[in-house]
């Protein structure tokens, strides 16, 4: 099994180090790491060092000893999933199971036929759970770079965001051609939109495909928008070659 994975403002380049705050509790308190031990520290950005604990201190400090620190290369083609605002906790979930699989960049979308409504107070308290949700996601699948999560976007938005992609696609049942066999970047950018349970309105399809978005199917069952997002993701992993 992979070292466990903790977030620090800026990874050490060698020497000694204490991890300490929320992060040190949760390595000492929760995980209860001891001497000898392997850790990962990143900023979540691609910067990250491999460590080996040297002690505990107290309830929330870790000692640890750098043994090599390194920075991830940017993924090509990065992946950018524009997601619909799913009712309830849906939204986390998508969010959560996204970012396991290897999405880089994920994009709140307040479509014409979503039911939650992000405005005000209540945005911000969502973004900020989307956010946090990446985070700690990307620390338990052992990330060192986590994806960002945009502010969330309008559909005028959407469309310039997909006009800029070097492959760009809407995940629906009018597309008549499968993703599995869409022709695709071997760098560059893809952007995938998944719509809302109420579905993508005929006016957001004419805009996005005006910005060269294309809808395109992905299997024969139709998937829920908390879902669909991530079994996309997984596929356009494996067509590029990111998952080898």
């Amino acid at each position: 099994m992979t070292a466990p994975v903790f977030v620090v403002d800026a990874v050490p380049g060698a020497g000694a180090f204490v991890l300490d705050g929320g992060e040190g509790r949760h390595a000492v308190s929760v995980k209860r790491l001891q001497a000898g031990e392997d850790v990962v520290l990143t900023d979540g950005r691609g910067n990250w060092a491999e460590c080996v604990v040297s002690s505990a201190e107290g309830k929330d400090r870790l000692h640890v000893e750098v043994t090599l620190a390194r920075a991830e290369e940017e993924p090509s083609p990065r992946i950018t999933v524009v997601q619909a605002l799913p009712k309830g906790d849906r939204g986390e979930v998508a969010v959560e199971t996204m970012t396991e699989v290897g999405v880089d960049g994920i994009v709140p979308w307040q479509a014409s036929r979503c039911i939650t409504q992000w405005k005000g107070e209540r945005g911000a308290k969502s973004l900020a759970k989307w956010r946090n949700t990446a985070r700690e996601a990307g620390k338990q699948s052992r990330r060192v770079r986590f994806p960002e999560v945009a502010d969330a976007m309008s559909t005028k938005q959407v469309a310039a965001l997909l006009a800029t992609a070097d492959f760009a696609a809407v995940l629906h049942e009018a597309g008549s051609v499968s993703l599995a066999a869409a022709a695709l970047p071997a760098q560059g950018s893809i952007v995938l939109v998944v719509g809302p349970e109420g579905g993508v309105s005929p006016e957001e399809l004419k805009a996005f495909a005006e910005a060269g978005a294309e809808p395109y199917v992905l299997g024969p069952s139709v998937l829920r928008t908390s879902t669909a997002g991530t079994a996309a993701s997984a596929l356009l992993l494996g067509l590029t070659g990111r998952w080898t």
